[in-house]
């Protein structure tokens, strides 16, 4: 993962995810390395080594996922196409949520940083599972929908992209930093985050 530019007008947390996502993702890497070498060599073999493996994956998957959704750039930068699916698929891929990005071509950092955060806020409503998709319709506009059972939406905290707070005003937890981090991003866009659900689907749109 290479270092990138960071926008001088982000926030300080922006700075902390990019520097966190960077320098965790080489150690993870060679980790993953000594682990296809050792299987080469035939001194490795069994469930354990499955297991060490997986979970560098899901890890290095996770990471570049939360480069992109966390961290900061220059206005101008862009996300290719295949990074973006890459990432989406990565990070759903031990899931029980089936995700797919939706767009066909390579988009502003910002964005895809706002994309990836709905992801986020989505995932949250899907505790056992379900589908997710997410596509452009417009320039910065974005659709989301999702499917699952038990769709479960908590409107003390989704209302932070309505209002900018939870509903009983407590600070949201380290779980739901995507929601105010999201509402921000469509802000510094000039954008609004818009959602509606019932029992077993939820829709998000930004406008």
């Amino acid at each position: 993962m290479r270092d990138e530019l960071i926008d001088p007008s982000g926030s300080l947390a922006d700075l902390v995810a990019s520097r966190l996502c960077h320098d965790l993702i080489n150690p993870l890497g060679a980790i993953g390395n000594g682990v296809e070498l050792l299987e080469m060599t035939g001194k490795a073999d069994g469930p354990e080594v499955d297991l060490i493996r997986d979970a560098v994956r899901a890890a290095e998957a996770r990471i570049r996922l939360f480069r992109l959704a966390f961290g900061g750039a220059v206005p101008d930068a862009s996300t290719s196409l295949r990074e973006a699916k890459q990432a989406v698929e990565g990070y759903f891929h031990q899931s029980r949520i089936t995700a797919t990005w939706g767009a066909d071509s390579d988009q502003s950092r910002q964005d895809t940083k706002m994309a990836l955060l709905m992801l986020l806020c989505a995932e949250a409503a899907l505790p056992m599972g379900g589908t997710l998709s997410i596509a452009p319709v417009a320039s910065g506009q974005w659709t989301l929908q999702a499917e699952g059972p038990r769709l479960n939406v908590d409107e003390n905290v989704w209302s932070i992209l309505r209002f900018g707070h939870t509903a009983d005003n407590r600070p949201p937890r380290p779980s739901e930093a995507q929601f105010p981090i999201l509402l921000r991003a469509a802000e510094s866009m000039g954008r609004t985050v818009n959602y509606v659900f019932d029992e077993d689907r939820l829709s998000m749109s930004t406008a």
